[in-house]
């Protein structure tokens, strides 16, 4: 528990650092490195360590170029080296490919399994957290990078003080024996109140009114999205016999441990804030 506590008293803050006050490009240096680590995490948990040494590279390749190929979608980036960044992803899907069909039929053969973790860690991940940098690059992006996190985490919290106080029935037990209904419930109500609070402070910070309806909106949204994105890396944990995808943070596992909720919740947070124009 203390190496928990010591881990989030020091990795929150720097983390709000670079999201909040960094410059743009610092934002998708750090969603690069986490869609980096968690590229590795998914393939030593899903294609076991030899695989991984075989496709790490490519998977952490894919990676990195599809945080910047959201950042250099940009229209001052068009004509510069970065421009280039969307060609080296389509390259670097092609050869995943191509090593599946040169290796069939070797010991190291690229089963389908394998071909869709590189994807899913290699692509889908980056591309979700890739969301918390479209939110950053908005108006007034400092502050409604937060937003994701804000409902991901606070329905995390208030999920397991509900649960501890009131969880008397199992949510889905094969996947997360611990969780309850009562405290999914509870984990929508900390994301509205989450999103509550976090209207205050924005306001008091940048004189901006968000609508309070649509706060709400993305708070329970969020919330249901968070959880969903738990369960769903649950699932794979499950399948694949681990207790936690990595042991980078101390008390919390690794960075798909930490981050799954945020995953799920930040593309629809950023679609929200998008079609209202926050």
């Amino acid at each position: 528990m203390k190496q928990r506590i010591l881990v989030a008293v020091v990795g929150v803050p720097l983390l709000l650092l670079v999201l909040c006050w960094a410059p743009h490009w610092g934002t998708a240096a750090l969603l690069a490195v986490l869609s980096l680590i968690g590229a590795h995490e998914l393939l030593a948990a899903v294609s076991g360590p030899e695989k991984t040494k075989q496709l790490w590279v490519l998977a952490g390749f894919m990676a990195v170029c599809t945080v910047f190929a959201t950042y250099s979608g940009r229209e001052e980036y068009q004509g510069t080296v970065l421009a280039a960044v969307p060609w080296l992803l389509c390259a670097a899907v092609a050869l995943l490919f191509l090593l599946a069909v040169r290796w069939y039929g070797r010991e190291n053969a690229v089963a389908f399994q394998d071909i869709c973790t590189v994807l899913l860690g290699g692509i889908a991940i980056p591309l979700a957290l890739s969301c918390l940098l479209r939110l950053r690059l908005l108006e007034f992006g400092g502050g409604l990078v937060l937003m994701p996190l804000v409902a991901a985490f606070m329905s995390d919290t208030m999920a397991l003080f509900a649960g501890m106080a009131f969880g008397k029935h199992k949510l889905a037990s094969k996947a997360s024996p611990k969780k309850t209904v009562e405290g999914a419930l509870g984990g929508l109500v900390g994301g509205v109140l989450g999103m509550v609070i976090f209207r205050i402070v924005f306001f008091f910070v940048t004189v901006h009114p968000l609508s309070i309806g649509w706060c709400m909106v993305i708070g329970l949204v969020g919330a249901f999205m968070g959880q969903l994105g738990d369960l769903s890396f649950s699932i794979i944990k499950r399948q694949c016999g681990i207790k936690d995808y990595g042991r980078l943070l101390p008390g919390h596992g690794g960075v798909l441990d930490r981050f799954d909720s945020v995953i799920f919740a930040a593309p629809v947070v950023w679609m929200i804030a998008c079609s209202t124009g926050m």
